[in-house]
């Protein structure tokens, strides 16, 4: 117990203490927590063999982070995905793999071992890769949703990979016993072991019903039973109850999976998706958050705790120069489907440098090679150390990007996005005023699809956590990508009067059904919008300018209710006096010289004067 105690305490001071130094110099809490790794490891012998068996443990913080992607990812936007998962992620592993193959060839090795190490340089580090992009408030960008795209591709395609391996070993010797029994010959390297299987031993048509039969019962039951035992968990009013069901979830679709031969991470993330719309998703995120984030960090620290320096002072050239001519290789790879995908700018270069790394599922994949005689234990170690190599220098690609970023000019080089996601609330403008519309309709759990025009907005609404899309919301393309045809309410929140009106006219013309709600400027504003076919709207400065009105009159003696009253009784009439003066009211001229708006609006204001006059005299008599 001591003893564990101890390697905890090194592992989580090493991660206090290093983190935060490098998030203060720029260089990201992923490069902190492998120098954190590679300090109380290689360098200090703190932390010795037992970082392997940690490292598995820390590896169930991918599985977390999968499942909390797939609560962000409604099925409709995953199947919206489509394309860019068979034909950008498809190439890419299959074009990377091929690449990295051939070069393995001309440095010797067979066919057989290259494919496998082609294999295991195609993946790229899911764990690594997303942390750095949603710390960075770039998974909305389209290099952004572009790379997520083919690392979902990519931990999909690790299951093939793995019923592929053992098809590239050579051929398993036999010998007759004395007893005349078939023995197969090893050669010490032999791992077969016994483990709990729902497939081992069945027909392939047995494994197949099997393992659909799993998937199947993950989707039913998170869309059957999640929220019965969601409301039975509430019954108890205990907070840890809530923590308790989410690891619980996670860990036995985890365990499901890897009893029917499918990837943990596959699992959860297709569990994610089917509660994506749950009411329950925010509970979920919360919960899980900070353990996905701890075992990342672990992990993380073990990559830098188990990096070689022994190998790697043993022929320091050959082996940095073989990471660094992998990555090339790859990143060519990676350029190429950006320019053919139409990826540019920074994107582009988000796209290639982000990717360019081997991942967390290589280590996987070098493990089991080994276990089928693939890769000998000798050529094993050079690619642990490779991918870890690879994985250490990703951060500072990530700073060579914003460097990139920041010469190339935000506005000047930064393409649209593509908006690939629909909801039931489009709000048009993310200033102020849209911001807090946006939270406060996705804290009542409904969706929205956010789009404006400040790239610089959209970024910082990213870091805090909020999806955005950069792009002119006034265009109609974008309008109807985000939803247009099937939203509910459309809210115009842009800064600019005109562009409102363009939005708010195009949107009637195109959903004569759609409530629309709009932010106006002034009164004359209010009319412009009312013409164009709003159905409710709002000036900017009414509400809290009444709210200052009733906090005064409570300072001038009348009571709490009495002030919320006149406020009401005065909010009431201005709505209505809007609607009346909207009708009288002629565009491009001055409401000073239009007669009969001047005249009925001398005319309201006196029956407002008279009717709070009548209240007040009633209030009075009430009161004697």
């Amino acid at each position: 117990m001591e003893s564990f105690l101890f390697q905890a305490t090194i592992y989580l001071g090493a991660a206090v203490i290093a983190v935060p130094l490098a998030a203060r110099l720029g260089l990201g809490s992923v490069l902190g927590y492998l120098l954190a790794g590679i300090v109380i490891g290689p360098i200090t012998g703190l932390v010795g063999t037992e970082t392997v068996d940690i490292q598995h443990f820390a590896e169930f913080g991918v599985v977390m982070m999968l499942f909390l992607i797939g609560l962000e990812l409604e099925p409709r936007a995953l199947w919206n995905m489509r394309d860019r998962l068979i034909g950008l992620g498809g190439l890419q592993v299959s074009v990377t793999t091929t690449a990295i193959m051939l070069a393995a060839m001309l440095l010797g090795y067979d066919w057989a071992t290259s494919l496998a190490i082609g294999f295991v340089i195609a993946l790229s580090s899911t764990a690594i890769v997303l942390q750095t992009l949603s710390e960075k408030g770039l998974m909305q960008t389209a290099g952004g949703r572009s790379t997520f795209s083919v690392l979902l591709t990519q931990d999909i395609a690790v299951i093939p990979m793995l019923a592929f391996l053992p098809l590239l070993a050579a051929p398993v010797a036999m010998r007759i016993t004395a007893d005349g029994s078939v023995e197969r010959i090893t050669d010490g390297h032999d791992t077969a072991h016994a483990s709990l299987s729902l497939v081992e031993g069945l027909p392939g048509w047995g494994v197949t019903l099997v393992t659909l039969g799993a998937v199947g019962l993950v989707i039913l039951t998170g869309i059957f039973l999640t929220r019965p035992v969601f409301r039975y968990i509430h019954h108890a009013r205990l907070r840890e109850m809530y923590t308790a069901l989410a690891l619980l979830m996670v860990v036995s679709i985890a365990v499901l999976m890897g009893l029917v031969g499918l990837s943990p991470a596959l699992g959860t993330f297709l569990a994610g998706v089917v509660l994506a719309n749950s009411e329950f998703r925010h509970e979920l995120e919360s919960d899980l958050e900070p353990f996905k984030g701890l075992l990342l960090g672990l992990f993380f620290i073990t990559v830098g705790a188990g990096i070689n320096f022994a190998l790697l002072f043993e022929a320091p050239l050959y082996l940095i120069s073989l990471t660094l001519g992998m990555m090339l290789i790859k990143g060519l790879v990676l350029f190429g489907l950006a320019v053919l995908f139409k990826l540019k700018g920074k994107d582009r270069w988000l796209f290639t440098l982000g990717l360019a790394q081997a991942g967390e599922f290589g280590f996987v994949l070098i493990s089991f090679s080994v276990q089928q005689g693939v890769l000998s234990p000798g050529l094993s170690g050079t690619l642990l150390l490779v991918v870890a190599l690879s994985m250490l220098i990703t951060p500072l690609l990530f700073i060579l990007h914003d460097v990139l970023g920041k010469r190339m000019g935000d506005h000047a080089q930064h393409p649209e996005d593509e908006v690939d996601e629909k909801g039931t609330v489009i709000i048009a403008g993310i200033g102020r005023f849209g911001q807090i519309v946006n939270r406060l309709v996705q804290s009542a759990g409904f969706s929205t699809v956010v789009i404006d025009s400040n790239l610089q907005t959209v970024q910082m609404m990213r870091k805090f956590g909020y999806r955005g899309f950069f792009g002119d919301p006034t265009r109609p393309d974008l309008l109807n990508a985000a939803g247009l045809e099937d939203a509910r309410v459309l809210v115009v929140a842009v800064d600019d009067k005109n562009s409102a009106n363009r939005i708010v006219a195009y949107a009637r013309r195109a959903r004569p059904d759609l409530h629309i709600v709009a932010r106006a400027r002034d009164r004359v504003h209010v009319y412009e919008l009312y013409n164009a076919g709003a159905n409710d709207i709002v000036r900017e400065m009414f509400d809290s300018s009444l709210r200052a009105g009733r906090y005064a009159l409570e300072n001038l003696g009348l009571s709490d209710f009495e002030a919320a009253e006149a406020e009401q009784f005065f909010y009431q009439h201005d709505r209505t006096a809007m609607r009346e003066l909207a009708e009288l009211w002629k565009p491009g001229v001055p409401v000073a010289e239009i007669p009969e708006y001047v005249a009925r609006a001398k005319e309201l204001n006196n029956e407002l004067e008279t009717a709070l006059a009548a209240r007040e005299q009633s209030s009075d008599r009430k009161a004697s």
